[in-house]
């Protein structure tokens, strides 16, 4: 895998916005004021229209090292050139501050020498609309405003604004520090602003990984994870997004090039799983809430996925950008997948809503109110159940009768049997159990006896890595034959040597796949331990956990041939599957919980 192609930058971001650092120290990535917004640096996209924000060196021929601050969020890039080597500390403040969370639109930069003599330039030149806008400079006395863009943004620093202006080398014989605001500026002491601030933030990070639960096995990796996953949550709604990034392809060339800066609700269980696993309720109770906002506020059919404020209206646009690396457009903005059927969606929220009355964490007044969303979640089961939608894949011109999509009506149906009980509600349970033995028959309907495997959908022939969850939800008993013949044909269809895992093979609405998608990979991990074959299920992570960049961040794809990373990066969705597989080898088999159900 040395010649593979690997993103090479990291993320920041403190839940109010998030910037992707390449190890040249230029800001290639930076959406302000949220994260589906125009970005203000996007080079990533297009190195001319895209802006900059860099520090560097004369030399071209330096040498680069990325790594985070251990626990943290907090990302440090050091170049080194004959000249000498220097630091760029990058990170966006958060901590709890005034009985409440301190997460400004505020990007920190501090610039520290280390060894020798070394000259830096920075350049700081942001863009507006897309890159369709330059912002008009105004000098102060210490600082730049950049004037046009919806709100103010100010560089506050104690570089010499001439060095800036004039984009001129300069030697860095003395700590400096760069504070890029937004909105509100800081007018606060620079130095003592930026030592306190990164302080805090080192703290925070590191008393949140101390509260998570997670195991041993494979900690470091977990962790990692988990602070990737936190960072993409929109705590002003709750929101977590896909990816912080739009239009990195799939493979390249292959024109798969999405918006994936959205909340998709196909994630729910997943994401929710992952929060409980850890032990993280505030983040949980979070994007539940926006959850439930979405699917109380009308009787309307709901969405594949919404904008991080609920609105449903996500109109797909191509910009005149070049795309990633310059030769792989269309730049989309927007997600015309919104527009889709997915009825999944349904079942993915009854799923997480049973642990509130599972739980004893939560109060009676939590588990009350959602008795209405319970009925009206199978309410629509049941006006859905027979017709065809998308999928969880969003195929654009084709519905079928999908076997996840009932996979998850009879989950669904069998959370919602479970509250009904627990309520002592006899129309929810009635109504419940009919839907689960319905669901149940269109499953069966999918199962190709010849082959022993559950097909992708009813009446096809092709396989799909989304059936792995009816051995990981427990429709199939794991110590069943059907589950170990049903996990071999989908082994022998779409696993490769290293164990990563095709979505599915055939031709979609853009021809024939090129690359492996990751969580899949995971979701096979998860299937390979509940029919107890461990010792693969561990090799087979320790593999995977391998396809991560320098920083152990993933990808959405992994190229079978070569194992470069593609797609947008990084994935929640991948970060949120090496999770949950974790958890799952780290209980030693599928042992039940309160989100197993009965075994067939």
């Amino acid at each position: 895998m040395d010649k593979r192609h690997t993103y090479n930058f990291g993320l920041i971001g403190n839940c109010a916005y998030l910037a992707h650092i390449a190890k040249n120290t230029n800001i290639v990535w930076l959406c302000f004021p949220r994260f589906d917004s125009s970005f203000v640096f996007g080079s990533l996209l297009d190195s001319e229209k895209g802006g900059e924000f860099s520090v560097l060196p004369p030399q071209d021929n330096f040498e680069s090292t990325q790594y985070y601050i251990e626990n943290t969020n907090i990302l440090c890039t050091e170049i080194a050139t004959e000249e000498g080597k220097y630091r760029v500390t990058d990170f966006a403040p958060r901590f709890y501050h005034f009985d409440r969370y301190y997460r400004p639109l505020m990007l920190v930069r501090k610039i520290e020498p280390l060894s020798g003599s070394p000259r830096v330039k920075v350049k700081c030149q942001p863009v507006g609309d897309y890159g369709n806008f330059t912002p008009e400079n105004h000098r102060g006395s210490n600082h730049i405003e950049y004037l046009g863009l919806e709100k103010k943004m100010r560089l506050t620093t104690d570089v010499s604004l001439t060095f800036i202006e004039d984009e001129s080398y300069f030697l860095l014989n003395e700590t400096k520090y760069l504070f890029l605001t937004y909105g509100s500026p800081m007018e606060a002491s620079i130095q003592d602003t930026a030592e306190t601030f990164l302080n805090n933030t080192i703290q925070y990070w590191r008393k949140w990984v101390k509260s998570t639960s997670i195991s041993d096995f494979y900690q470091n990796k977990v962790i990692r994870s988990a602070l990737v996953l936190k960072m993409h949550q929109y705590e002003d709604t709750g929101a977590i997004i896909a990816s912080a990034t739009s239009s990195l392809p799939e493979s390249p060339q292959s024109t798969r090039n999405w918006d994936y800066r959205y909340c998709w609700m196909r994630d729910t269980y997943y994401t929710l799983n992952a929060f409980n696993n850890i032990g993280h309720f505030e983040e949980l109770e979070l994007y539940f809430k926006y959850i439930t906002n979405i699917a109380l506020r009308d009787d309307k059919r709901l969405q594949p996925l919404y904008k991080i404020n609920g609105d449903a209206f996500i109109e797909e646009k191509i910009l005149d950008l070049t795309g990633y690396q310059g030769n792989n457009p269309p730049v989309r903005v927007g997600n015309q997948a919104y527009e889709h059927i997915q009825n999944d969606v349904y079942g993915q929220i009854l799923v997480s809503l049973l642990p509130i009355y599972a739980d004893n964490r939560f109060v009676f007044e939590e588990r009350h109110e959602s008795k209405l969303l319970i009925f009206r979640l199978l309410k629509k089961i049941e006006e859905t159940i027979d017709e065809p939608d998308a999928g969880l894949w969003e195929f654009r011109n084709k519905a079928q009768y999908h076997t996840y999509t009932y996979l998850f009506h009879w989950a669904g149906s069998a959370a919602a049997l479970r509250i009904g009980k627990f309520l002592k509600d006899e129309k929810m349970v009635n109504l419940a159990t009919q839907l689960q033995k319905k669901s149940a028959e269109y499953i069966e309907k999918a199962y190709d006896k010849t082959r022993g495997v559950y097909t992708q959908a009813i009446g096809t022939p092709n396989l799909d890595a989304s059936t792995l969850h009816l051995i990981t939800m427990g429709y199939l008993k794991s110590d069943s034959e059907r589950a170990k013949s049903h996990l071999l044909a989908l082994e022998q269809d779409l696993k490769t040597p290293e164990g990563l895992f095709y979505r599915y093979k055939h031709q979609d609405d853009f021809g024939e796949p090129e690359t492996t998608f990751l969580i899949c990979a995971f979701w096979y991990v998860e299937a390979l331990a509940c029919v107890g074959r461990l010792d693969e299920a561990i090799n087979t992570f320790e593999k995977l956990s391998r396809y991560g960049n320098h920083l152990g961040l993933l990808s959405e794809d992994v190229s079978a041939k070569d194992g470069s990373q593609w797609g947008n990066f990084p994935q929640t969705y991948s970060h949120v599957g090496l999770m949950n597989a974790a958890a799952r080898i780290s209980k030693k088999l599928d042992k039940p919980n309160f989100l197993s159900f009965e075994k067939r």
